[in-house]
Parts: structure tokens; sequence; C-alpha cells
């Protein structure tokens, strides 16, 4: 959020606050709440807001959503509250409720702007990006000088495909704010234009570090490390992908192990499971699209939802979810019935759907067994191509891996193996899509695709460009432009940087050759 001015944090100290992610699901903390102050055994409201706001703003977010709870089980009011709980619910991934607490928060207080911009980052999330740019643009009304807003809807714009408004969105941000580091980044990913040149001289001045949290330095050598890019000074913007990775790296450990040893305890799962008897009568037919992070997965959705009976979900990890729900003794659904039911929340009565949670690839095989009519497409392009984009991407939260290119090539090749095992058990229900040969021969690749999918050819399909879909990816300012093959061999211009990669890659019978 955005900080307030000198008198304003005199006047209400705790009133915006910085979000953390919650360790816990809060269903843990509804019953049995203890709350301790300082002065009496039964503390007042402000007193409890006060307490909560200073848990909040320390960091210590398991004992802010005990005092939100209790303030909020009182009965009492206070659109501060419902607005911060409402961030707390949106890191957790509980966005609907987190939309439900901060729509409170702006019906206490229809002048918020802080609970406008927070609505609109939530909007965002659930793939409302129409209803967001509504909301951030509510927030800026009601606060002109509102940098965080004017960034929120920069981010909404890229994602509406209005680029040339997102960049100016972004650019008024850092007008507000000069050292406004995630508005920097943001704009680095854009294709920026040159007749303003300003921004890019206080992004690479020295003044800007000083005084910067290990996180706003990570943002700061990102986005250096993109306008490097773009200029082609390939050997600067590998200095600077390095520095800001290894710095992430410190503050967010890999967790490469979690994501490897999951991958194969579910393969050993999926072997225990039979195939679901039950036959219906029209089942969903559910896409799901699989592989490793900037493997080409968001291009292939936007193709696949040319045909307008598709609905894409996004990056919703529905499917875990279901299965979890499904193990339950009490549960007496399929798994099949448990996922399409989470559909129909999502996307009520869909005839098709793409779900591109790329980690089911983790669940391949349970997939195959347990969901009928369901079809795998698993994205892959020249692992290096692969890896390279995944050391760049900086993603805002998961995927900590790829911050080490060691860590990145070892999860990289265990979903190669994974994957190859699955294929070989469940070959009819699994399509290999080649990101390479996609962008390289579109017209023969899409047709091919929408032939395994059983679909009457269109050639919409050859343009998803053309898609008015939102994107919400790190792919979305790619998806606006025709298919091209731009991006295939670009590794070759980072190749020392990436020589843990291809010592590891090479060492392998499938990648011996790769750089051959």
């Amino acid at each position: 959020m955005e900080k307030p001015d000198k008198q304003e944090q005199r006047k209400n100290k705790f009133t915006e606050v910085k979000t953390f992610s919650v360790p816990f699901t809060l269903g843990e903390n509804k019953e049995n709440i203890t709350i301790t102050t300082n002065t009496s055994p039964d503390p007042s409201k402000e007193q409890i807001i006060k307490q909560a706001f200073k848990f909040h703003s320390q960091g210590n977010i398991a004992e802010a959503v005990k005092y939100y709870q209790y303030f909020i089980n009182q009965e009492f009011k206070d659109h501060r509250v419902f607005s911060n709980y409402g961030a707390i619910l949106k890191d957790l991934g509980k966005l609907k409720e987190a939309e439900i607490s901060t729509r409170k928060a702006i019906e206490i207080n229809p002048n918020y702007a802080e609970a406008h911009s927070n609505l609109g980052t939530i909007l965002k999330g659930l793939g409302k990006l129409k209803e967001a740019e509504i909301s951030q643009r509510k927030a800026i009304k009601i606060k002109p000088n509102f940098a965080n807003a004017y960034y929120n809807l920069g981010n909404i714009l890229e994602g509406l495909g209005e680029l040339q408004e997102a960049e100016l969105s972004q650019r008024k941000a850092i007008e507000l704010q000069p050292d406004f580091t995630k508005a920097y980044y943001s704009l680095s990913t854009l294709q920026y234009s040159n007749d303003n040149k300003i921004w890019q001289n206080k992004l690479f001045s020295k003044n800007i570090l000083n005084n910067k949290s290990e996180k706003d330095q990570v943002d700061i050598y990102f986005a250096r490390a993109n306008i490097l890019h773009k200029s082609k000074k390939y050997a600067e913007s590998s200095k600077y992908l390095q520095l800001a990775n290894n710095l992430k790296l410190n503050l967010k450990p890999s967790k490469a192990d979690l994501t490897i040893n999951k991958s194969k305890k579910l393969l050993i799962e999926s072997d225990k499971k039979k195939t679901n008897p039950k036959e219906y009568e029209k089942p969903h037919e559910s896409i799901f699209i699989v592989g490793m992070p900037r493997s080409g997965s968001t291009l292939l959705e936007t193709i696949i939802s040319m045909n307008t009976r598709v609905d894409d979900l996004g990056e919703i990890n529905i499917l875990e979810e279901s299965f979890l729900e499904q193990k339950k003794v009490d549960q007496d659904l399929t798994l099949a019935e448990v996922y399409w039911k989470k559909i129909n929340d999502h996307k009520n009565e869909a005839q098709i759907t793409t779900n591109k949670w790329l980690y089911n690839y983790q669940y391949a095989g349970i997939i195959a067994k347990l969901i009928p009519n369901a079809k795998i497409i698993h994205c892959y392009r020249n692992p290096l191509d692969n890896l390279l984009s995944i050391y760049q991407a900086h993603f805002s939260r998961g995927n900590e891996y790829s911050s080490s290119l060691v860590d990145c090539t070892r999860v990289y090749l265990v979903q190669d193996e994974i994957m190859t095992e699955y294929k070989n058990r469940f070959r009819s229900k699994i399509y290999d899509l080649d990101y390479d040969l996609l962008v390289s021969n579109p017209n023969k690749e899409i047709k091919s695709l929408i032939s395994w999918l059983g679909w009457q050819w269109d050639d919409s399909y050859l343009s998803p460009h053309l898609n008015p879909r939102s994107v919400s990816t790190a792919s979305s300012v790619q998806v606006r432009s025709p298919i091209n093959a731009k991006s295939i061999g670009g590794w070759k211009n980072y190749k020392e940087m990436l020589k843990p990669a291809i010592e590891i890659l090479t060492q392998t019978n499938k990648y011996q050759d790769l750089i051959a």
C-alpha cells in the first residue's frame, strides 16, 4: 500500500500495512481466540484495532489474524480492519473471501481508496480484469496521487492488452513515487516507447539503490536486466540477472526438493489408483495444460480459447484441491465429480474448460485414470531456452527454485522424466506440444492440435493475438503479437551464464548433444 504523509502517519499510525504470506489456514483460528492487551481484560474496539495493526505491520500475521477475527466476531465495524483482513485472505489465495471482506470495507467507507485498490487486485486474481480496472480507477478518483493504484492499474491494463495505456499508468506511478521499484520492473517488461527515457536514467542511477530493502533491490536488478536484454547487451543483462536471483534466493529458498519429491510420490500414488468405472452421459471436457513455466502454455491457452465454447480457468489449482478433498473419509463423490463441481463454481455451465495450473503434470496419471473425457497437453521447448526464460521471469510468488539455475535444471529433468513415464502409460490421453515447432510452423502444428482435440477447424486459431481474453501471466505482452519464432535460440546469448545448466543437461543421454 502507499505510505501516508507524515501528518497522516502520526494521526493513524497503523492504518496502512504491508501484506505478508499467511503460514496457516484461517480455520485454525476461528475458535478459542485469546486476546491479550497491556490494559484491561476486556479490550476496547480501538485497543483491538491498534494491536491488530501493530502485529500486521510487524509481519506477525498469525497474531494479526486473531485480532482481526476477534474484532469481526464482536460485530465491530471499521473499514481498515476489513480491508487489511481482505489483503491477508488474498495472500492466502482465498480470493472470494477476500472480495467479501474488502467489499465490506467499502460498504463501511465508500471513500477509502486503499480498499478500492485492494479490491482491484483481488478481482484481477479472479480473472475479472474489466471490473478490476473500474476499482482501480475509482481509487484514483478518490485519491488522485495514489501511486500504488496507478501501478495496479498498469498491470491490469497490460492483462487486457492495452499496452500503451499500461505504460502511461506505470510511468505515472513513478512520477508520483520516483523510487517505486515495482513500477520500474513492470515498465521494463512492456514494449515501452523510447520517447521518455527519464525513468530509465533514474533506474540505472546509483542513488536509486540507496536505503532500499533487499526485496526492492531485486526488482531494480530484474528491471535493469530486462532493459539491457532489449538493448541486446546480454553480458550486462546476465550480470544483473545473477545479482537479482542470488539476492532473491537468499530471501526465498529454492524448495526444489519439495517439487521433485512430490512429483515422484504422485507417480507412485497414480499406480495405486483404479480407473474410474462410472459412466457419465455427457462428461465435461476438461483440458489440462501442463509442463514447466515459460514453456508456451499461455500461447497455447490463447489458441485453444479462440473456440467460443471454451472457458479458460487460467492458473487455478482446483485439481489438487479436489484430489485432497476427495480423499476425505466422508466424501461420496468421485474425483471427477468434485473437480467438475469446482469448475461450475467458477464457470457456471461451461462446456469445455482449460486448466493451466502447470504443475498438474504431477497429477497426469491420476487425471488420466480418474477424470473421464480429460485431455492433457504437455508443453515443452528447448530446455536451455526454457531455463533462461524461467531465470529471467521474476515470479511474484511460488517457483522459488527459479532463482537457482542448478535447481531449475533438476526440476526440469524430473518433470521431463515423469511426463515421459506418463506418456508411456497413457499415450492416447496426452498430446505433445513442442513450442519451437509451434512458432516455427503454426499452420501445421495448430491444425494437428485441433484435429487431436476432435474439433472443427477455423482459421481464427492461427490468429491468437486477436483473442480479446484477459491474460494475467508473465506472457501477457508476448501473446498480443502474432505468432513468431524470435525467442528460439535465445539461450546462445547467455551461454556463459547458463554453464551450470548446460553441464547438468549434457550429462543425460537425452540431452548429451544439446549444444553440439
